[in-house]
């Protein structure tokens, strides 16, 4: 009886083992005689462009399995493999080539005329050029000119990166001695425009008015500030020490959080970076997260860059300032805050990659024309708030 049993499991054994190696045989078979018809509708993207598999086919005699996201952060020729069902109901593999090119040139400074004492050898140092892809674009001077003689030069100021894109601008050095006149003891005079100008403008039911602050503002009466009509506010928690450096706590923002809290007027804070790397930037999260632990933070938490004066020794691309941004909001997202990206309005249309995360826009004009979201708008840097008798008062405005 065993024997009999013992044969049977083995003549069972045999023939599911025949029916999935016959089964495996017959799929392979399905699928590579199977039609395949797969048309792109375009072989070649742009760096940094947004396209999955779907978006780059022009005729398929079925449809994709996975319509997946396609990495286009690297210039260069790559293979995409992916999977689709045939109108026959096969599933099959296919694999298309694309080709991933770099058509943006260099962002330069654009100007007319520059002028410069005799022996200033550095003075197209500061020049801004700076790439969305090259970390760091080839930026030069074209033609003659000699900083110890005095004259007008016609040179042009050229960016070019690895895949040959060029922009260029023409102008005029002008190289003169220096000049015998002592400086003006002029004071220059700034305006100030009453916080409650803003409110009558622009409170509306959808919108809140309020401040950012540093220590630059010196001491604060909170309750003179709240009674003035502020909101909300945004403190600015600190800086980074400079390049490659620890962060460093703004001298006030310890007196200022406590102030605002104990009014119960709603805070943000931001912090000024300098973060060359992810990994810095990560690092100033964490100590962000640690100054403000203890207090209540109903705003976001924003990340402030704008160091653009010595972007060029940063030798960071467009795209990686932009990921460092987002590393220093993934960071403090993770905590349990909300992430946000101040800049200004030329900087969010010409360096900054679109990000989830909101932005808080610094344009000083009575009507915005940015086209991108934002959910607060610095919209003066020359406000008057009773209360803060020191320094000028950024004005802004979040809507709801």
């Amino acid at each position: 009886m065993k024997k009999k049993i013992i044969i049977i499991v083995i003549a069972l054994v045999f023939l599911i083992t025949g029916f999935t190696f016959g089964l495996k045989f017959y799929n392979k078979y399905r699928i590579k005689h199977a039609v395949k018809i797969v048309k792109l509708k375009k072989e070649e993207v742009e760096v940094f462009e947004e396209v999955t598999i779907n978006d780059l086919i022009k005729k398929i005699n079925g449809k994709v399995i996975n319509n997946k996201k396609i990495n286009t952060t690297k210039v260069g020729k790559q293979k995409i493999t992916f999977e689709y069902k045939t109108d026959k109901n096969i599933k099959v593999p296919y694999t298309v080539e694309i080709n991933v090119v770099d058509k943006v040139p260099p962002l330069i400074k654009k100007f007319s005329s520059y002028t410069i004492n005799i022996g200033d050898v550095d003075f197209y140092k500061n020049f801004f050029c700076g790439d969305n892809y090259d970390n760091k674009p080839k930026c030069y001077i074209e033609g003659e000119y000699d900083v110890n003689t005095p004259g007008d030069y016609n040179l042009i100021f050229k960016g070019e990166d690895s895949s040959k894109n060029i922009s260029e601008s023409n102008f005029v050095l002008h190289v003169k001695e220096p000049s015998s006149e002592s400086s003006s003891s002029k004071i220059d005079f700034f305006p100030m425009y009453p916080f409650e100008s803003f409110v009558s403008e622009y409170k509306k039911s959808n919108t809140k008015i309020g401040i950012d602050i540093s220590h630059y503002q010196g001491d604060i009466d909170f309750d003179k500030v709240k009674n003035a009509g502020v909101e909300f506010v945004y403190i600015r928690v600190g800086r980074g020490g400079g390049v490659g450096k620890n962060p460093v706590l703004d001298t006030k923002f310890k007196q200022n959080i406590k102030g605002f809290n104990k009014v119960g007027i709603p805070v943000g804070v931001y912090f000024y970076s300098y973060a060359t790397s992810k990994k810095e930037a990560e690092r100033d999260a964490r100590w962000v997260l640690k100054q403000i632990k203890n207090y209540k933070v109903d705003l976001e938490v924003a990340y402030d860059f704008e160091d653009w004066n010595d972007f060029n020794e940063y030798n960071l691309s467009f795209y990686n300032i932009s990921q460092i941004g987002e590393s220093f909001n993934n960071t403090i997202k993770k905590a349990g805050y909300n992430g946000m990206l101040y800049s200004s309005k030329y900087y969010l249309e010409n360096i900054w990659f679109k990000t989830d995360y909101p932005v808080w826009l610094a344009h000083y004009t009575n009507k915005t024309d940015y086209q991108g979201k934002y959910k607060v708008w610095q919209i003066s840097d020359i406000g008057g708030v009773d209360g803060i008798k020191y320094g000028l008062v950024d004005v802004d405005i979040m809507y709801e």
